[in-house]
């Protein structure tokens, strides 16, 4: 790697940058707010202070969708901003990047990652990819360049990816698109159809982060502000933990499939170094309470939630390119087994 270098994490809910020999440098929402005249109004967390605010003139949006760009320009837009920001009054000189990219897509999508940062205002340098699943796993302070095979779970917006990684590569990988957004749906859902509220995405998320739980231990409830559905005024309701658990609780069960089916299908070798070392979490939902217990009580096996695991991937790609015996994990794609 170059003398200047940055990694990016485009999430879909979140972009974070990592600057070498700095640390993460930018970790802001990834939404956009234009106005109908296709200008530019906010970025990032200004732009979400905006979401489901705005009035009709200013469309807020997410320019990336399960993991791949779906609005190029937006993304485009954005990252110039942000990179002009970290830059401050100095342009950032020619640098480097590396990128994650998720598993399970498309050429054509993984090369928009490389034609996005090709295309924006940076000096670019060599732009190279890593595998979220293995920055994933370097992240949270993994050796994966051994024999010893690991099991990382990465919960994110959009989509859980299940994987096995074993000499720096990926022996089997399953996506399947449950993440944090689907269960703000399922909570909405279930808060208008119990309660007859109307509630937001933010509202949702906020019930979620106070009350989510995998297991139904746990009594607690919160006030919710919304509209009524029948007389269409602004009400308040309480919901409880038990409503939420109601709400998740398939979807938590659907990431828990998708792990067995992956076990199911794991060398035995590999099997037996998942048994010493356990199963890892990651990804912003990876800290709903209890969820190790729910996952320990179904494959009865030890349950890791990495610590900072909202940032695993990002730091991940920091030490790939601090470390040089690691830069080799971001070169040419690793061959790999998807499980349907």
């Amino acid at each position: 790697m170059a003398t200047r270098a940055f990694g990016i994490d485009f999430g879909t809910s979140t972009i974070k940058i990592y600057k070498k020999g700095q640390g993460i440098v930018l970790d802001e929402r990834n939404i956009i707010a234009i106005s109908d005249r296709k200008n530019v109004i906010a970025s990032g967390n200004d732009a979400f202070e905006m979401y489901e605010r705005a009035p009709s003139n200013i469309k807020v949006s997410y320019p990336v969708r399960n993991g791949v760009i779906a609005d190029v320009a937006n993304m485009l837009s954005l990252l110039n901003h942000f990179m002009h920001r970290i830059g401050g009054t100095k342009r950032i000189g020619a640098a480097d990047y590396i990128v994650a990219t998720p598993t399970d897509i498309t050429e054509v999508e993984r090369r928009s990652f490389y034609d996005l940062i090709a295309s924006s205002n940076l000096k670019v340098g060599k732009v190279r990819i890593v595998e979220k699943p293995i920055a994933d796993a370097v992240g949270a302070g993994l050796d994966i360049m051994t024999a010893r095979g690991v099991m990382i779970v990465d919960i994110g917006a959009d989509t859980t990816e299940v994987s096995i990684l074993s000499l720096g590569g990926i022996v089997l990988s399953k996506l399947i698109p449950v993440g944090g957004n689907r269960l703000d749906d399922a909570i909405k859902n279930m808060v208008k159809r119990k309660y007859n509220l109307y509630i937001g995405d933010k509202t949702a998320e906020n019930i979620k982060k106070k009350l989510a739980c995998a297991l139904t231990t746990v009594a607690a409830s919160i006030k919710v502000y919304g509209r009524d559905v029948v007389t269409g005024l602004p009400t308040e309701k309480e919901v409880s933990s038990a409503d939420v658990y109601e709400a998740i609780s398939e979807y938590m069960f659907a990431i828990i499939d998708a792990i067995k089916i992956i076990l199911e299908r794991t060398p035995p070798e590999i099997s037996s170094d998942i048994i010493d070392s356990g199963i890892y979490i990651t990804g912003g939902s990876a800290k709903i309470f209890a969820l190790d217990q729910l996952m320990n009580k179904e494959t009865d096996l030890k349950i890791n939630i990495c610590p900072d695991s909202a940032n695993t991937v990002v730091n991940g790609l920091g030490r790939i390119m601090e470390d040089h015996k690691l830069s080799t994990l971001a070169d040419a794609l690793r061959p790999k087994t998807i499980v349907n």
